[in-house]
């Protein structure tokens, strides 16, 4: 059967990657897992406990298509304890994940061929999703000296139709400030362009809190997740915050593409938003780890590389070694037993001479993966 120009889309490669070390472990070896954006903690106590007793309770079935209101008000209070921003629940729709986010917002905002501007590195499927909906990406190539985060200038000349940011972003983990998040906001504003946010890593933040777009404007979509700080990611849950005018388009869109939410997943979030003190210490973790790679990662050869504000990311420069991220990452997978992101996957015209470096996992995992980098770079004489 014949296929549409749309789905001729790229692979997200840290799934091909995710692959590759499945097969390796089928075989008997051990990977350690530098590659995948994925918590190494299961979902917090509160949420599973929820679930079981809603098993025993409730069908389990259909939700309303934006989400159970009690869910939709306790992420509205989040806004306020975590911003000071008073939030309408009303403006909020719980969604399959960040990933059903993404869609509903390109299509509530943009008609086919509109032009819609990402930084370059960004997140993969951004590119790949709008593609897929007829729509056109247009990187934006970031630059060092703004911590690999887009600045007005970068898009000043530009036609497009929306500006989608991530703070913090992946692959790189660097945060926009209030000055700068505004004055993305205010140059898209007037082009007439959409103002998206990604901001699936807040909560995940190191020495300042993350700004959202919301402490701005409310002339925005803003995308969240229960997959990173709440320790969720195969649950599929997670919410976006659209001007009031919007919602009922969003909710037309979101009846249609998925109906609703699951329901189990949407009970589990709710659970999840009240266990602090086990989430905070899933962020212990985390900042112990990015201590590890920020002093190791230099002592090995890998010194090229804007220390992150959040997420759990460390982006690196390795075009001293290779212009082919993806060989060098499979070199590092099958001498290593270390898995890792080709830049590639971020940036198609630049990543060949990066990596992206996953501490999500347990600190020990950290230690031997860093153990097993240094003997693989030694050994061909870069360490």
């Amino acid at each position: 059967m014949r296929n549409s120009t749309r789905s001729a889309v790229d692979p997200f490669i840290v799934m091909d990657v995710m692959e590759a070390a499945r097969q390796a472990e089928d075989a008997g070896r051990h990977i350690i897992h530098m590659e995948v954006g994925q918590p190494g903690t299961a979902a917090p106590e509160g949420a599973r406990q929820a679930v079981a007793r809603a098993m025993e309770e409730d069908a389990m079935g259909y939700t309303v298509a934006l989400g159970l209101p009690a869910l939709r008000e306790r992420i509205a209070q989040l806004y306020g304890e975590w911003y000071g921003v008073d939030l309408n629940p009303e403006r909020v729709v719980v969604t399959s994940g960040s990933s059903a986010g993404f869609l509903l917002a390109f299509t509530s905002l943009f008609d086919a061929g509109d032009r819609v501007a990402i930084g370059a590195p960004g997140y993969p499927s951004y590119r790949q999703i709008l593609k897929a909906l007829s729509l056109q990406p247009v990187d934006l190539p970031t630059s060092e000296a703004n911590r690999l985060q887009p600045v007005p200038d970068d898009f000043a000349e530009m036609d497009v139709q929306g500006l989608m940011v991530a703070s913090p972003a992946n692959p790189t983990g660097t945060m926009l400030d209030h000055g700068a998040m505004r004055a993305l906001v205010e140059a898209a504003q007037a082009k007439g362009a959409a103002f998206i946010s990604d901001e699936i890593y807040h909560g995940i933040e190191y020495e300042a809190k993350a700004v959202t777009a919301l402490e701005i404007t409310d002339d925005c979509y803003v995308i969240n997740s229960f997959s990173k700080y709440f320790s969720m990611t195969g649950w599929r849950v997670g919410w976006m915050v659209v001007p009031e005018d919007h919602v009922r388009k969003v909710e037309r869109l979101a009846q249609n593409m998925f109906i609703c939410a699951p329901h189990v997943s949407q009970v589990a979030a709710l659970g999840a938003m009240e266990c602090h003190e086990e989430l905070q210490a899933n962020m212990g973790v985390y900042r112990k780890n990015r201590q590890l790679l920020i002093e190791g990662l230099p002592k090995i050869g890998f010194d090229r590389f804007a220390p992150p504000d959040g997420a759990f990311y460390v982006y690196v420069d390795v075009s001293q070694y290779t212009d082919d991220s993806r060989a060098f990452a499979r070199e590092i997978l099958d001498e290593a037993g270390v898995a890792v992101t080709p830049g590639l996957d971020f940036d198609p015209v630049r990543g060949g001479g990066t990596l992206r470096f996953s501490y999500a996992r347990s600190t020990a995992d950290m230690q031997e993966g860093l153990a097993r980098l240094g003997a693989f770079m030694r050994a061909r004489g870069f360490a």
